[in-house]
This record gives structure tokens, C-alpha cells and sequence, in this order.
């Protein structure tokens, strides 16, 4: 970071703290009847309190900074080049032609779809287009008239989806509601793709994006002349999944973003799940939504303490203080390598549903670099959770050892995790059963990485050896038990982004992209990739994922949020069902689940307790104009028994983070296993730390296993109900069965 910058940074935070400090309300969203802690309160220690608050304040300062610079320099919502190209134009001769006017008139028209201007980017798109015709090269041509259709597409999109959302809006295959009303914009978009098409009949991405503008005017298939059209059979999946219905209107957690993180949890302790969101703007607000128990959800954001928290792309949960409640951790800068440079945020839950940030007073506010992914885990095996936090470019992985009193300390050099590659997500995982979790790093462009846990403060990276290296083009990665045999498997997600791909998938051609890797733990201590085996191995390009279990069959399942920052990059998010531990069925079309917008943080939580896992999909791109509305998709439910399960740890950490679950039950007279390791396992969003588990048709629960790695101890009980909400305490014999106030989503008006 500049100088100039850094001194502008220091000079507005301290001048922030001479002029104001920020109330910590008491009253309203998350009120002291449910144990909210009054930091103002007489009794607390004035020294400690001031400190406390003087961090919130300092990184509020901070971020209003950056948000402040980013006009100038953030190279996704930068507004400056809009000034200096007005600026430009006025300077311009008013007879202006050729190649230079072709190029301010493109610019300026792609500077306007980007900031969402989407009128105003169609007209000098078509004056781009104008002078492409009469001179340009066939290439430049070519170009212009895409980008022209893709500018036209947005505006459609925007007036129809955005402005005029409903549960069926962008949902592929686009049909009923989801069918433009306003269709100047998908009929131009129309024309000027056929016209492209004439020019280069073989391309994919175009003959996809084609089939989707004709869907928006509900020509589709007989409107796409036959050699574009994309078969019907590619929007065909399972049949007889029921549908998801998109209910996120009624539920009122359909607020506008861009790309950003979730996480679902109970954070003010009355049982209900409740929502925090964030987006990655520079002036993009962290939202806290809290359960009604109406089957609605309101923002509670200012009374969370948590105004002016901004930008954070990725948002992951733990009890960092083992106080009970659950904390948040927030990454900053991602994809942003030069102008990244950020503060993350590590936000403390007073309790009650307020939150404090304490970066600076923890001792984590130092290390500054683009970071997109995090994760917690006690990996020394002391009773606290600690925290990794991977980064971009050749920038140091930081692994932050909790001392369990007043901070966290860097120990990656030592630890030997420091990565230094082009990091996207980092997950924990004791793939080697040894009760010390070990760490996955997924990269970009180099070799992901297997970090063995020695049991003495280091790791060696064993990627290489076990064959767990790729994809190359990695994103989302994640630990779980595919096929409940009680070993950990695999999952990384490639990244080779492209319309093109995802076109050429639904064609039925051949597949130029890398695929994903599914690495089923073969209870050896090793891993046998099993993509192909499983179903997994299309063309996926997924950002944020989730794992969870839609039918409570026991088998996880799988939500892909994709896409890339492009307009053009229209795909729809994927859902795949887990079959018996066997293999995955795709489910998306018929589940209801194929929204095109981009995907980011997914969750499942069983937002209305009634047993069944619901999904929450925070959409929305990178750029101003790609903000999106997000989704919740209701679960139908299935019939099946389930479990949820609060774990309190006493030597172990407080949340369980790393505990092993094990449920064995009796269904159609057999005995069968389930297992679950509790933590956050997704990337850019996350579940409850109080998992939910799927119990199939179980006619009794034999037995419930609760493995605590800290300890290495096994608590075993019998005779356990299902279809309930137990809480368990590490060392203590008792199960207690807690209240679940069923709260059923409201009916959209």
C-alpha cells in the first residue's frame, strides 16, 4: 500500500476516534432478555471496555478509508474512469470516427454496464457497434457485437429479475414467472446473438446464451433455430426430487447484494437460526437477520452493533472464547492483489445478537493481504478453536494460535503452513483418524496442498504423496464422509471458468475444462479419486458450496454457487443428491435450484424448525450492476427422521469444532452408521455448528457416539429419541432434550 495511503489511513482513524464512538444499543433486534451483555454497564472495567471500544471504532475508520479510496482505486468498483472518460469526451472532435472513437465508445459503454447504468451502456454500446461496421477488423467486429448482446441481456435482466423478482426469476429452465414482461432487452440480445452466430456458428457460449435469451421470452425450444438449440434433455434431471420452492420474498432475507459470505446460526440463543450476510462493496454492510419464530426475519443490523462493518467477502463461525456464542470471522480483498491489502475482521458475539469487532484488540489486525478463505480448528489440541486464514498471490498463510486469554499469535513459519501460493479455500479434516486435524489448502494455478498435523506445532505438506494435488484450478474444497464408512473423503472443486464450458456440457461435446475431484478415503491412509465414479466429474465453476442433507437420508448432499465477474458468465447454480453413499444424481432442474445469477455463500439450516434442512443462497457478482436479490429455497421435506445436536465442550472446545459424531440406527431391520464431524465445512458460507443429522427411515437410534479429539474420549447413550433438538456436555452422562418452537415461513403476499 502507498504511503500516501497508509498515512491517510491512520489520520482519518484517529480522527474518527476524537469525534465519535459508537452506541452499543440494548434495546430492540437481540434485547438483554436474552442475554445480551451491556458493555456500558457501570460494573464493567472502564479500561477494558474503552480498549474494546476503541478497536470497533478504529477498524469502522478504517473501512470507511478504504471504501472511500476504492472510487479511485478498486479495480471492480472504481468510478473515477467514468469521470475522467466524461471528462474526455468533452474534449473530443464532434466529428470523431475510426478505431479511437470505437474504443472510447466501447469503454464507456462497458464502464456503464459495470456501474449498472444499463441504458446509457446499450447506447454507446451500439454506437460501438455502429463504427465496428463500417471498418473495423472482423475480429474487433465480432467482439463488439457480443459484448452489444451481452449489454442488451443485462438490461433485461435488470428490468425483469432484479427490479421485478419473484420466486421463479432466473430459475433454469426459465419458465411461468420467470418470463420477461418488459422484452426489449432479451430481443435485441436475441437479434444481435443470431448476427454473432452468423459470423462464428461454432460457438458455444453464444449458442447457450441464445437458448437463455429465448427462454426470457418464452420462445424456447422452438424459437432457437435448430442448429443452436440446446437440447431440452440438458434441463432435464432426476425425476420425481420435488421442488424447492424459492420463498425468500415472503421470508424478507431477499435484500440486494453483490458477492458475499452467510453464515446460519443461532446466535442470540433462543433456538432459532438466524442469518448474517456480507458483501464484498466497498460500502457493502455485514447484516445481521434475526428469527422472528413468524417465519420472518428481521434486520437487525443496527441494533447488532455492527454498522459500518463493511466489505467482507467470506464470513466463518466459532466460539473463539468459548463463552457460549457463536463468533464470526471475516476475510477481506480477495481477487483484489494490488488494492486488497485490508484489514479482516474478527467480530465477537456479546451475546444476544451483538457484536463487537475486536481485530485489533486480539492482535489479528497486522497481516494484511488479499484473503479469501478461512478456517477454524483446535489444531493443537488445547481446548480452543484456532485460526487459519489463507491468502492470494505469494502472500503468507497466517495460522493464528489461540492462547485462550486475550489474543492469537501468527505461528505459520514455524508451523510450516505458510502456503504462499494463490489460495482460495482452507479446510480442517483428521483425514488420518490420529484426533489431530490436519489442513487442506485449495490454490489457483499451482497445486493444492495436504497439510499432515505432526502433533508438535508443524504439518508436512503430504498432497503430493497421497495424489491430492489437484485440481489445479481450485476453488471450493471440503472434508466429509461420502458414503458413511467413518473415514473423512475429499472434494475440490475446479475453477476453469468460461460460459463456453458450461455450453459445451449441455451440448454434449467434448469438455475442454478440468473437472473435480472427489478423493474417497480408502481407510488405509490413503485417497482413490472417484469423480467419474460418483457423477462428478461435468463441468462444475463453482465459487461458494455447501454441504448439508436434503432428504435427512443420512448421505451428505452438495449446493455449487457459480459463475465468474463476467455479464456473460449466465450458468445456473447446481445441486447434487447424494444416492445411498454411491453416487450423485444431479437435481438441480427438477429440485428447483438452477439460478443463474452468480452464487456465493450457500447454507443449509432448517430455517423454520421443522426438521428439514432449508437452503440459503447469497447471490449476486462483482461488480456494481451485478447485485442481485438472494434466495432461500424451502424444503418440502421428506418424511425422514432426523436429529439436531448442540454439543458443549468442557476440556474440549466450547462448540465441539473437530467432535465426531456417530449414530447408529435401526432401519428396514438392519443396522447402519452415520457419521458427522462438526465444524464449518463450505467455502463463503456455513451452517450451523449444531449440526443437523438425517436419520433415513430409522425405526430407533441403537446407539449416539460423541468422539471429543481434544480428550480422546467416547460418550455413548442409549436409548435416544429422534425427530428432536439434544444437547450434550462433554463428560456429563445426561442428555437434555431442548424446546424447538416450530416457526413456519410466512406466504408471500
Amino acid at each position: 500500500m502507498p504511503l500516501a495511503i497508509c498515512t491517510a489511513l491512520r489520520f482519518r482513524a484517529a480522527l474518527f476516534l476524537l469525534i465519535t464512538v459508537p452506541a452499543l444499543l440494548t434495546a430492540g433486534c437481540g434485547s438483554s432478555s436474552r442475554g445480551a451483555v451491556d458493555t456500558t454497564s457501570e460494573d464493567a472495567p472502564t479500561d477494558t471496555a474503552q480498549i474494546a471500544v476503541d478497536g470497533h471504532a478504529r477498524m469502522i475508520a478504517e473501512l470507511a478509508s478504504i471504501r472511500d479510496e476504492s472510487r479511485r482505486t478498486d479495480p471492480y468498483y472504481e468510478t473515477a474512469t467514468l469521470d475522467e472518460l466524461l471528462e474526455f469526451q468533452k474534449r473530443l472532435p464532434p466529428n470523431l470516427r475510426g478505431s479511437e472513437a470505437l474504443r472510447f465508445q466501447a469503454r464507456l459503454g462497458e464502464t456503464y454496464l459495470r456501474l449498472g447504468q444499463n441504458e446509457k451502456a446499450v447506447k454507446h454500446a451500439e454506437a460501438a457497434l455502429q463504427i465496428a461496421r463500417t471498418g473495423a477488423p472482423p475480429s474487433v467486429y465480432r467482439m463488439v457485437l457480443f459484448k452489444t448482446a451481452v449489454a442488451w441481456l443485462r438490461l433485461g435482466e435488470t428490468a425483469n429479475c432484479v427490479h421485478c423478482s419473484n420466486g421463479e426469476s432466473c430459475l433454469l429452465p426459465i419458465r411461468g414467472g420467470g418470463i420477461h414482461s418488459a422484452q426489449e432487452g432479451s430481443r435485441k440480445a436475441r437479434e444481435y446473438l443470431l448476427q454473432y452466430l452468423k459470423e462464428v456458428p461454432g460457438d458455444p457460449g453464444a449458442c447457450w446464451l441464445l437458448n437463455i435469451a429465448s427462454m426470457t421470452l418464452g420462445e424456447y425450444p422452438n424459437g432457437v433455430p435448430e442448429q443452436y438449440r440446446v437440447p431440452e434433455t440438458a434441463f432435464a434431471d432426476a425425476s420425481g426430487f420435488p421442488r424447492f420452492p424459492n420463498v425468500a420474498a415472503a421470508t424478507g432475507l431477499d435484500t440486494m447484494n453483490g458477492a458475499g459470505g452467510v453464515v446460519t446460526e443461532d446466535f442470540n440463543g433462543d433456538g432459532l437460526i438466524d442469518v448474517l450476510t456480507s458483501a464484498w462493496e466497498p460500502d457493502g454492510q455485514i447484516r445481521f437477520f434475526e428469527n422472528t419464530g413468524t417465519g420472518r426475519f428481521e434486520d437487525c443490523t443496527e441494533q447488532s452493533g455492527l454498522t459500518g462493518i463493511i466489505a467482507a467477502f467470506n464470513l466463518v463461525p466459532a466460539d473463539f472464547d468459548n463463552d457460549g456464542d457463536i463468533d464470526v470471522f471475516a476475510t477481506r480483498g480477495a481477487w483484489k492483489p494490488v488494492v486488497g491489502l485490508h484489514p479482516n475482521s474478527l467480530l465477537e458475539n456479546l451475546g444476544g445478537g451483538r457484536f463487537r469487532d475486536v481485530t485489533f484488540d486480539r492482535g489479528l489486525g497486522d497481516d494484511r493481504f488479499p484473503s479469501a478463505g478461512a478456517a477454524w480448528a483446535d489444531f493443537d489440541n488445547d481446548g480452543d478453536v484456532d485460526l487459519y486464514v489463507v491468502n492470494e498471490g505469494d502472500a503468507p498463510a497466517q495460522l493464528y494460535r489461540n492462547d485462550g486469554k486475550a489474543g492469537f499469535t501468527n505461528v505459520a513459519d514455524a508451523a510450516g503452513v505458510e502456503n504462499r501460493r494463490y489460495g482460495k479455500c482452507a479446510v480442517w479434516g483428521d483425514w488420518n483418524n490420529d484426533r489431530y486435524p490436519d489442513l487442506y489448502v485449495s490454490n489457483q494455478d499451482e497445486p493444492n496442498r495436504l497439510y499432515s498435523n505432526n502433533q508438535d506445532g508443524t504439518f508436512t505438506d503430504v498432497a503430493v504423496e497421497l495424489n491430492v494435488t489437484r485440481p489445479l484450478m481450485s476453488f471450493p474444497a471440503w472434508f466429509c464422509d461420502v458414503n458413511n464408512d467413518g473415514v473423512l473423503d475429499l472434494f475440490a472443486a475446479a475453477y476453469d471458468f468460461g460460459v463456453k464450458h458450461v455450453a459445451a456440457d449441455a451440448f454434449g461435446l467434448p469438455g475442454e475444462d478440468e473437472t473435480s475431484c472427489l478423493y474417497i478415503g480408502d481407510g488405509h491412509g490413503g485417497f482413490v479419486e472417484s469423480s467419474a465414479t460418483y457423477g462428478l466429474d461435468g463441468t462444475m465453476q463453482p465459487m461458494g458450496a455447501n454441504i448439508g442433507d436434503l432428504d435427512n437420508d443420512g448421505f451428505p448432499d452438495f449446493y455449487l454457487g457459480t459463475g465468474y465477474p463476467e455479464y456473460e458468465g449466465l450458468m445456473p447454480n447446481l445441486m447434487f443428491h447424494n444416492v445411498g453413499g454411491s453416487r450423485f444424481e444431479n437435481v438441480t432442474y427438477s429440485g428447483g435450484f438452477g439460478h443463474l445469477q452468480k452464487g456465493h455463500g450457500i447454507a443449509f439450516a432448517d430455517l423454520d424448525n421443522d426438521g428439514d434442512q432449508d437452503i440459503f443462497a447469497q447471490l449476486g457478482g462483482a461488480f456494481p450492476g451485478d447485485t442481485f436479490a438472494n434466495a432461500v429455497f424451502e424444503n418440502p421435506g421428506f418424511g425422514n427422521h432426523w436429529l439436531r445436536i448442540k454439543l458443549v465442550g468442557d476440556r474440549s472446545n466450547r462448540a465441539g469444532i473437530g467432535a465426531r459424531i456417530r449414530v447408529d440406527i435401526v432401519e428396514d431391520g438392519q443396522q447402519r452408521s452415520i457419521y458427522n464431524w462438526v465444524g464449518s465445512v463450505g467455502n463463503i458460507g456455513a451452517g450451523s455448528l449444531q449440526p443437523m443429522i438425517g436419520l433415513g427411515r430409522a425405526e430407533r437410534i441403537a446407539a449416539l457416539e460423541i468422539f471429543w479429539p481434544t480428550t480422546g474420549e467416547t460418550q455413548r447413550f442409549e436409548s435416544v429419541p429422534f425427530d428432536t433438538w439434544l444437547e450434550i456436555r462433554e463428560g456429563n452422562p445426561g442428555l437434555w432434550q431442548l424446546e424447538l418452537k416450530h416457526a413456519p415461513f410466512a406466504t408471500a403476499e
